[in-house]
């Protein structure tokens, strides 16, 4: 398949720009020593944020070459494709969590502020050299034009408080998180999904079936991909259908906030069928722009180097705005949670305890927001763009 051997090779470019880049060195020499010692170019002056673009982009091929692998498995050689997707989930999931909890912690800041409309919260630290290429601060914001009222006075006496809390616990995570990146990057078992990538790119493992379809005989129709990706479309339709889209159409959804006080750390409950949802809608995107031939390096619009998106019918924006809704749904379940678990700090002050209160009820009504515009777009009529 064309579409997976060009996905191998933008995960090996992004691999050379992530080697010359010499990630979380510090230094702007642009070496960094991994397991066989050749992660970096000595002597070349790494361009800043050049790691974290790579980073990005490794994710990327890597989120697309699972996809790919997970719908259009019945083409491929079966033990090899249920070795790699594991392998593969494992690179994208270590790589994404420096960058979630970096956003997680942005995303809580502004919340406070435009809450309490007070400026006194810490800006983001940052971890490393990559770190500080992404790290943007919480922009300081002008003064209010009116003093604050006094029923939200507690809010602004506990949400600095609140702020710094949240601002220790989430770098402390993102720290941990840029350490074990950075290990992932430098162990045998990366090398090992490297390699894999790297034969990838020249010759993909294919089932019988798959074999027929890029060798047809003579007079032979070639292998349809069409009824694998009409199968992922219909998963995500049937996982769409189960959803409780009445009540997310509703502007005040109160079942939201019924475990929003509950003393178990998991995930809220009605959070789960929503991010399988995200999951599925990704794999329909992808089955797309496998079928349509897509560029690589796009997720549907124009890409970092001004190329456009995918060619004609696998962009949908439908599609776009049902993903960006659920992108929101995701980044706002997740900071809630994060809310909540630092509002369970011992011995916290009761304003930073209320402070907290009410981040984790601002971010679960944003949840509600994404659902009701994931729905509202997802009712639409297709429309492609030209």
């Amino acid at each position: 398949m064309g579409y997976l051997r060009a996905q191998a090779t933008e995960f090996l470019r992004a691999l050379r720009r992530h080697r010359e880049s010499g990630p979380g060195t510090g230094t702007g020499t642009g070496t960094a020593a991994g397991a066989n010692g050749a992660l970096g170019e000595p002597g070349r002056a790494a361009q800043p944020g050049d790691d974290v673009d790579a980073a990005r982009a490794l994710r990327r091929a890597a989120r697309r070459i699972s996809g790919t692998l997970h719908t259009f498995q019945p083409l491929l050689d079966a033990g090899w494709a249920e070795e790699m997707r594991p392998e593969l989930a494992w690179l994208s999931g270590t790589l994404a969590l420096e960058h979630a909890y970096a956003s997680r912690l942005e995303r809580l800041l502004q919340a406070l502020h435009r809450l309490s409309g007070s400026t006194a919260f810490p800006a983001p630290r940052p971890v490393g050299r990559a770190a500080t290429a992404t790290t943007t601060s919480v922009p300081p914001a002008a003064p209010p034009t009116h003093p604050a009222s006094a029923n939200r006075g507690n809010l602004t006496v506990g949400a600095a408080k609140a702020g710094a809390l949240l601002d220790r616990q989430l770098t402390l995570a993102r720290t941990r998180a840029h350490s074990t990146a950075l290990q992932a990057l430098g162990s045998s078992r990366f090398h090992a999904v490297a390699d894999k990538v790297a034969l990838l790119a020249s010759e993909v493992p294919l089932s019988s079936a798959g074999r027929r379809s890029a060798t047809p005989a003579p007079g032979a129709a070639p292998v349809d991909l069409r009824p694998l990706a009409t199968a992922a479309r219909e998963r995500l339709t049937d996982a769409v259908a189960a959803l409780p889209l009445v009540t997310a159409g509703s502007p005040y959804n109160a079942e939201a906030l019924v475990h929003g006080l509950s003393p178990d750390p998991a995930p809220h409950p009605q959070d789960t069928p929503w991010h399988q949802v995200r999951l599925l809608l990704r794999l329909h995107r992808y089955a797309l722009e496998a079928l349509a031939g897509a560029d690589p390096r796009t997720d549907g619009t124009a890409g970092t180097d001004g190329t456009a998106g995918p060619p004609d019918d696998s962009v949908d924006v439908r599609l776009l705005a049902a993903g960006e809704a659920l992108d929101r749904h995701r980044d706002a379940s997740e900071a809630a949670a994060a809310a909540a678990q630092a509002a369970r700090t011992p011995r916290i002050a009761p304003a930073t305890a209320y402070a907290l209160g009410v981040l984790h009820a601002d971010q679960r009504h944003e949840v509600e927001a994404a659902r009701y515009a994931f729905q509202h777009s997802w009712r639409k009529e297709p429309i492609r763009l030209p």
